[in-house]
């Protein structure tokens, strides 16, 4: 199954989608919390890996729906360190779907290519296996080029673990860089998996399970949260623009928190000379040591 599926629309849904584009704003950065795979799976009496599988195909179809509809990033829930707790059975079952798809995606970069898709994977990479550090690193080295639209998969992910190893990044490089006026709620901003990303303007999670489940906490404080009860792989392109709908419904009343929060932060930056010489080294020293990385992964 490709990453990006070659979905088939009727009539009605392309006059659908025309008509909320015309009609409304198309969110920039969509996150989706694809949640609902293993009670699939019970329900259809089938393996959970097969279920974890066919949440995958979904995933393939919403990013078709979100490169036609105009959104230019998605970020999605894939593995969170919490799951390291379940049965090893499910884990490394996990992991072999992880192997089949990034290594899918490697022998159709040309197709990614194509579509202007990078992928990012944002975690604790380090926590996975070496074969599959290997695989992660190099999709995103494969596709680092590209600017269409942006695909982070949250893999090996809690935004309390990414909290923390942005402290770690400013304790382990800041001592030399940075000054103590430059440390900042910004500077943190900066140093989490997500620096070269918007904060999602909608959430959508399936299942009917209505909390975050340590998902992008940090981002999240102007994010339309939209959730629905249809299971992951059940989702159909209908609920995808139910959630499109309801972000165009309810972003009028969090714009006034939006501009304030945006003058904060430029508020912020200036107070702390954040774009100081200083800090913007610094800055471009996390983004190279992070490259450097995943050269040395892809090359193991």
């Amino acid at each position: 199954m490709s990453w990006v599926s070659d979905y088939k629309y009727t009539w009605t849904e392309r006059f659908a989608m025309r008509t909320l584009r015309a009609c409304g704003h198309i969110p920039h950065h969509v996150a989706f919390v694809m949640d609902g795979n293993r009670r699939f799976a019970r329900s259809q009496q089938i393996d959970k890996i097969e279920g974890h599988s066919r949440g995958f195909e979904k995933l393939a179809d919403c990013l078709r729906w979100c490169l036609d509809i105009g959104v230019r990033e998605v970020t999605t829930f894939a593995f969170s360190i919490e799951n390291f707790k379940r049965s090893s059975e499910e884990v490394e079952g996990l992991f072999n779907l992880a192997r089949e798809k990034f290594a899918r995606l490697l022998e159709e970069t040309a197709r990614l290519d194509e579509h202007g898709i990078r992928i990012r994977v944002i975690g604790n990479i380090e926590l996975l296996p070496l074969d599959l550090q290997k695989l992660v690193a190099s999709a995103m080295l494969s596709t680092e080029r590209n600017d269409k639209l942006f695909l982070n998969v949250a893999f090996a992910y809690t935004s309390r673990d990414e909290i923390t190893q942005a402290v770690d990044t400013v304790l382990r490089h800041g001592c030399r860089d940075l000054a103590a006026e430059d440390i900042s709620e910004r500077l943190l901003a900066e140093c989490l998996y997500t620096r070269h990303s918007p904060p999602p303007d909608l959430v959508f999670r399936t299942s009917g399970e209505t909390r975050l489940s340590d998902f992008m906490m940090w981002q999240l404080s102007t994010s339309v949260l939209y959730f629905s009860n249809v299971l992951w792989p059940q989702i159909t392109f209908w609920h995808f623009l139910a959630s499109i709908l309801a972000y165009q419904r309810d972003r009028w009343q969090l714009e006034d928190f939006r501009r304030a929060e945006r003058m904060q932060s430029v508020q912020l930056a200036k107070t702390s000379d954040f774009y100081s010489e200083r800090v913007l080294k610094f800055l471009a020293t996390i983004d190279e040591d992070r490259r450097k990385l995943l050269v040395r992964l892809a090359a193991n």
